[in-house]
């Protein structure tokens, strides 16, 4: 599963140079604008454990980075309506079956009463909820750890630290597991 989260940053020119941070960038999430860098994963089906982490500035489309999310063992990739078209990228392995969610707009105009059209909705609503594990680190780094602003100037020390943070999500989501076997 692959899915990618805004990390704000601060916006202030109140700094030492009077600038921005120039590797963060502004991107649009609905209506509404944000500055900052995105938290790219890519986590496992089964147990929802992050394997793979990229920090990017935030105007980088998720789809950009959806196959360098995989480690190269999955047979299917599951990812939300940003990542459409991660199969016919140059940098897919055409081994890989994608399962991207419809896009929103055309999902609400799906009539019920069709057949079809409601067998297509229950389709998308199994994806929603296969998908949903990979939400969790996101959760997770954001509520238990308030990482909710980047700390550093920079991609490289926010990644960085981003790789931390996951690994330490990574723990706290299987810390009943970890537990249940020394017990």
């Amino acid at each position: 599963m692959v899915d990618a989260t805004l990390i704000a940053a601060p916006s202030s020119t109140k700094n030492a140079t009077g600038e921005r941070d120039p590797e963060m960038k502004q991107s649009k999430k609905g209506s509404q604008w944000f500055f900052g860098m995105k938290a790219h994963i890519g986590a496992d089906a089964d147990s929802g454990l992050v394997h793979t982490v990229r920090g990017t500035a935030g105007s980088v489309n998720d789809v950009v980075d959806a196959n360098s999310l995989l480690h190269g063992q999955e047979d299917e990739a599951w990812g939300d309506a940003g990542y459409q078209g991660a199969d016919k990228r140059p940098d897919a392995d055409p081994e890989v079956r994608w399962n991207v969610a419809m896009r929103p707009g055309k999902r609400r105009q799906l009539d019920h009463g069709k057949p079809v059209e409601h067998l297509t909705d229950q389709l998308e609503r199994i994806k929603a909820s296969i998908r949903a594990k990979v939400e969790h680190p996101f959760r997770v780094i954001k509520r238990q750890f308030g990482h909710v602003k980047v700390r550093y100037p920079g991609l490289a020390k926010n990644t960085a630290q981003l790789h931390t943070l996951f690994a330490l999500a990574n723990l706290w989501m299987a810390r009943r597991r970890l537990i249940g076997i020394r017990a």
